[in-house]
């Protein structure tokens, strides 16, 4: 099959990847000019990291990623107020656990594509038009193609959801909270491997010291008004952070004061996408296009790699009937998604506490996650991934693995 993948993310790439492996011709458009390197650190757990094992790339991962040694919650002081060691979290996961950012996965997915691949950049699906055999697709900039299915794999605020589903506010639901981020050189302090946040009735600033005396700086707020538009330049985002924070201690005064030499800052809106189907026609959904479960959700990637390789596999296993295959993906997909949505939903108000008593009770109960039996009784279910991954691979596919990664 000739499958049209619209975003070269990370669910965009895992999709292409394997669809490759099956021997199915993937075309992958991506709006942006090259692939990302803007956005925030991300855990990497669970069924993303198996899937990303049989993809090989996990070495890429290790070599570019962190292995955090603490999450460290502080006063006004700079001095601890809560927080725990991450073996915590990575000693009932085996290890199979890496701090890394977002564009450094997204990158290594696509380095194992690179090539064998076909991307556009620059342009993007504009035009869904589908009949009994196939769909003609047209686009922003060149020339329109037939496909035998389009998968829209763009994100929260998908354009291919709006073009066959409809538009974003059916499906958006928004939790309250807004989300930046952005990098400095030659910031200081630097806390080596521990990622180190400080609190203010619902306003949070973290910051994480990456490779070459760079720093990476997230801000979530609590914001009730979903309205409010998010500005589309850099120095009106500025301005929006500086105003929301402009009161905040700790370090946040020179922050923002530094801020000002940041190329690039990432800004959205905190949200999940639930949707009762992701499937119209040959027209197909995967990761945040079609079940975001939102930043605070702290699995969103690698849920996303799951989504994709389980898409791939039934297309493959349906062979010339791809609506057969597009259905069993939903049907064996969703429920857990939806579980994994309300789970997010519910930590959202613990990651960025609204009351100074919230965050009082949050460093308290953090400080105790010492204690191996709390940290599980805390943490187990946020961890863990209630969901069997489907076993799709053949000596074809092991042989079209090997000519992805000699």
């Amino acid at each position: 099959m000739k499958i049209a993948i619209n975003g070269a993310g990370i669910a965009g790439s895992t999709l292409a990847y394997w669809l490759h492996s099956y021997g199915h011709e993937a075309v992958l458009i991506e709006q942006a000019p090259r692939l990302r390197s803007s956005g925030y650190i991300i855990d990497f757990w669970g069924l993303g990291y198996d899937v990303a094992t049989m993809m090989r790339i996990v070495p890429h991962l290790r070599v570019s990623g962190y292995d955090v040694g603490e999450v460290r919650f502080v006063g006004r002081d700079g001095q601890r107020r809560g927080g725990f060691a991450t073996d915590v979290l990575t000693r009932p996961l085996d290890k199979r656990f890496v701090s890394l950012k977002r564009s450094d996965l997204a990158a290594a997915i696509y380095a194992a594509i690179d090539g064998k691949v076909e991307t556009i950049f620059r342009d993007s699906v504009a035009a869904i038009d589908e009949d009994a055999h196939g769909v003609d697709v047209g686009f922003d900039h060149h020339a329109g193609r037939r496909f035998d299915v389009v998968v829209g794999a763009d994100g929260l605020h998908s354009r291919v959801r709006e073009l066959r589903f409809g538009r974003e506010e059916q499906f958006e639901v928004y939790l309250g909270y807004r989300v930046a981020a952005f990098e400095l050189p030659a910031y200081r302090p630097r806390d080596e491997l521990t990622y180190v946040s400080y609190a203010e009735p619902g306003k949070q600033v973290s910051r994480f010291s990456i490779r070459d005396d760079r720093t990476l700086f997230l801000f979530v707020y609590r914001e009730p008004d979903s309205t409010i538009i998010i500005p589309a330049t850099d120095a009106g985002r500025k301005a929006v952070l500086r105003d929301v924070f402009k009161d905040v201690g700790w370090e946040c005064p020179r922050i923002l004061e530094s801020m000002e030499r940041a190329e690039e800052i990432y800004f959205d809106r905190v949200s999940q996408i639930q949707m009762r189907n992701w499937i119209k026609g040959r027209t197909a959904l995967v990761g945040d296009a079609g079940a975001c479960v939102s930043l605070l959700g702290g699995e969103g990637s690698g849920l996303a790699m799951t989504e994709a390789y389980v898409l791939a596999g039934e297309l493959a296993r349906a062979k010339d009937n791809p609506l057969a295959g597009l259905a069993r993906y939903q049907v064996g997909m969703m429920p857990f998604l939806q579980h994994k949505q309300k789970m997010a939903s519910r930590f959202a108000s613990s990651f960025v506490p609204k009351t100074g008593f919230g965050i009082a009770l949050r460093n308290a109960i953090t400080s105790l996650m010492a204690l191996p039996f709390l940290a599980n009784l805390l943490l187990g279910r946020q961890i863990r991934d209630d969901f069997g991954l489907p076993h799709y691979v053949s000596d074809e596919t092991h042989a079209g693995i090997a000519k992805l990664n000699p």
